[in-house]
């Protein structure tokens, strides 16, 4: 019989509670796109963190890289970083351009930041996740009328430099 190809000592509890950690960060952090009205919000940032914690936790628990840490290091860098780029691209499609003016941005970074806290959750870096979690809320959150001032105040700049040109 052959064997089996994650670990059979895992804590499966453990496996659990990292998963849910990244369904409840996904979630915490979709709560603020979904209020907002964005595109993407609570399922979609948790699912983005749950995929994300699932390859990772899956890498982790290799039975084959059990004798090699050094594999593990090589292998987990690697699947990290085929995440991130991965994620990169599923955000550039909450990318668009309108009247050429590009929207979006917060939305795909937001995908982004929601995959790393999914790969922390997975690595069980609790710390690293509470840190994360609350700057993200921080900038979403508290930068959010800051942002809309400076948007508002550049659209009036834009109005006073056409009414110049104009005349």
């Amino acid at each position: 019989m052959p064997e089996a190809p994650i670990h059979p000592a895992i804590d499966l509890g453990d496996i659990a509670f990292r998963l849910l950690a990244a369904v409840a960060v996904g979630i915490i952090i979709g709560i603020d796109r979904e209020w907002r009205g964005k595109p993407v919000g609570v399922r979609t940032l948790a699912l983005t963190s749950l995929g994300a914690a699932l390859v990772c936790l899956t890498t982790v628990h290799l039975r084959a890289l059990d004798n090699d840490p050094q594999a593990i290091a090589r292998v987990v860098s690697g699947v990290i970083e085929g995440v991130m780029t991965g994620i990169g691209f599923i955000g550039a499609g909450a990318v668009i351009q309108k009247r050429h003016e590009v929207e979006g941005l917060t939305t795909a970074a937001t995908v982004w930041v929601t995959a790393a806290l999914g790969i922390a959750c997975a690595l069980a870096s609790w710390q690293v996740v509470a840190i994360g979690v609350g700057l993200t809320l921080v900038v979403l959150v508290l930068l959010h009328p800051l942002d809309f001032f400076l948007d508002k105040q550049r659209t009036l700049h834009k109005r006073e430099d056409a009414k110049g040109q104009d005349l």
